[in-house]
């Protein structure tokens, strides 16, 4: 009766190590599983971090250069390479043609202020804070957009004004109209 025991006590013993065992291996499963699934978990949000944050550096998509476009008349995208400084901003071109003429020849510039304040709106250096043509307090129910920029005004006669204008973006972008509503915002 004494070596049954022990092989009983020796057999509770195996089973016990083959128990242990068997709970390391499903543990280990179940940590791999976990290991794997918090990868995927990661490697989803890496994926996003990184697709917002070149949302978030790229200002310049969808901006043109307002110097020149190809000969069929199709605007071509401007590149970060090819910026000049304006009013405490930086505004962009196609090329380096775009780039020189601006920064050089104050005539181009002169006549190019109301596009270049444009950009410096469509890209978010520039915002508005008071009506381009009175300097009062902005009025959201006057909200329009202007060449894909939005802008409000004081009044519905000062949103008329651009509304009946042929040319929008000269009125409500000139250096005046700029220098009345709009401030440049900090570098972050």
């Amino acid at each position: 009766a004494g070596g049954t025991y022990r092989r009983l006590e020796g057999f509770d013993k195996h089973t016990d190590k083959t128990l242990h065992f068997l709970k390391i291996v499903r543990t280990t499963k179940m940590a791999r599983k976990i290991l794997i699934a918090a990868s995927l978990c990661v490697a989803v949000l890496m994926t996003y971090q990184v697709n917002s944050a070149a949302e978030k550096k790229s200002p310049l998509k969808g901006v043109n250069c307002f110097l020149k476009k190809t000969k069929d008349g199709k605007p071509i995208p401007v590149k970060a390479s090819n910026g000049v400084a304006y009013k405490g901003a930086t505004v962009y071109f196609c090329c380096g043609g775009c780039k020189g003429k601006f920064s050089k020849d104050a005539k181009c510039r002169a006549a190019n202020a109301h596009n270049a304040n444009h950009q410096l709106a469509a890209t978010g250096q520039a915002k508005l804070a008071k009506c381009v043509f009175t300097g009062k307090k902005l009025n959201p129910a006057t909200k329009i957009k202007v060449n894909g920029v939005t802008i409000c005004f004081c009044c519905n006669m000062c949103k008329g004004k651009v509304l009946k204008s042929k040319a929008k973006v000269a009125l409500a972008f000139s250096d005046k109209a700029f220098a009345k509503g709009y401030v440049i915002a900090k570098k972050k």
